[in-house]
């Protein structure tokens, strides 16, 4: 297939926003909500054809290790990178970028997430291939949504003049999280997309931008590429890894980068499973608006709802409700109103704020 071309899978995350069913021991990429496949294995999937399993790899964390090998025992042990402790976006990339770099210096990667919804495999495919030939060409790329709505929990890409024989465009500025106003002032210009969060460049084209932007991380993973020549295991770097301040990619690297490269993806059928708000817009609902996630269900009345349990022997009923999400799992029971899930971040700071580590 592509020999110098690998798929990166950032997979250590916890998906707080999906509290209470995503939690320490079942985090966001884990739950098979969707068609009873986890989100993770469903990113797996949709790289069939374009990659083999031993250039695909997936940055996560030691606690998430095993469960991920059940999903995907296709993809080789040596191909899982563990970080020691999360440190954020921009250590993830230097990370696998350095790694990458050792086995193959001519190496290529696709920055991945594991918990988005892509409806049109083949269009994806096509453009990360395209998106590969704007690299080769020193750019960072990144794919941009069309936005199809003012949404306010995105961040945004302003397109500038198209890149001569591509069908891509140099990135103006990034902008983040705007307000309603902001946003809808974006999608009237035509000109913004949404951040998808994936990205596609070089490997020593992105790690030049590390030295040059991030030299104090950039002299972090210098000091671990020595360890991995050493055949060091990822637990040894523990020493290192401890000492990186926090940063994501976006602020680290891509706001301050000269070359970059956005790559519009119309019709894409993206859809970032990020809150309980968010799968409205994925999971089909009755005549009545409710979404079902529950064996046993009773309803008198009520309309656009979503109502989820893992507990199979338990019946819940609901009656005259409206625009409510009601989440019933093990310990913890979430009732929130529709278009306020996003808060669920508060409760999880009240929750360790207090002490109340049994519940996250």
């Amino acid at each position: 297939m592509n020999t110098h071309y690998y798929a990166v899978i950032m997979a250590g995350g916890g998906g707080t926003r999906l509290w209470p069913l995503s939690r320490k021991g079942s985090p966001k990429q884990l739950l098979k909500i969707i068609n009873k496949k986890s989100l993770f294995r469903i990113a797996i999937d949709r790289l069939d054809g374009l990659f083999d399993f031993d250039h695909i790899f997936v940055v996560t964390i030691k606690d998430q290790l095993a469960k991920l090998r059940e999903e995907a025992p296709e993809i080789p042990l040596k191909n899982y990178l563990i970080e020691p402790m999360p440190k954020g976006t921009a250590s993830v990339v230097g990370l696998a970028a350095t790694y990458l770099q050792k086995i193959d210096p001519q190496a290529v990667m696709a920055i991945l997430t594991a918990d988005h919804i892509i409806e049109n495999i083949p269009l994806f495919q096509e453009l990360l291939t395209q998106a590969k030939a704007v690299a080769l060409n020193k750019y960072l790329v990144t794919l941009g949504i069309n936005p199809t709505f003012p949404a306010t929990g995105y961040g945004y890409i302003e397109a500038g003049e198209r890149i001569i024989g591509q069908d891509s465009f140099h990135v103006k500025n990034f902008k983040e999280k705007p307000n309603l106003e902001t946003a809808n002032e974006y999608i009237k210009s035509n000109t913004y997309y949404w951040n998808s969060g994936m990205f596609i460049w070089e490997v020593g084209t992105i790690l030049d931008e590390f030295k040059k932007q991030m030299p104090v991380l950039y002299e972090k993973l210098t000091r671990i590429r020595t360890r991995i020549n050493q055949n060091k295991l990822f637990g040894e770097i523990i020493d290192i890894w401890e000492t990186i301040e926090p940063q994501t990619i976006d602020y680290g690297i891509m706001e301050g980068a000269s070359s970059t490269a956005v790559l519009p993806a119309h019709d894409l059928g993206w859809k970032d499973v990020g809150s309980w708000d968010s799968l409205y817009s994925i999971l089909k609902s009755d005549q009545n608006g409710i979404i079902q996630l529950v064996d046993q269900m009773v309803n008198v009345e009520s309309k656009d709802i979503l109502v989820q349990s893992t507990d199979e022997n338990k019946l819940i009923a609901v009656i005259g409700l409206e625009d409510i999400v009601i989440v019933d799992h093990e310990n913890t029971l979430l009732i929130c109103k529709k278009g306020e899930t996003e808060k669920v971040r508060q409760v999880i700071e009240i929750l360790k704020e207090k002490g109340l580590n049994k519940y996250l």
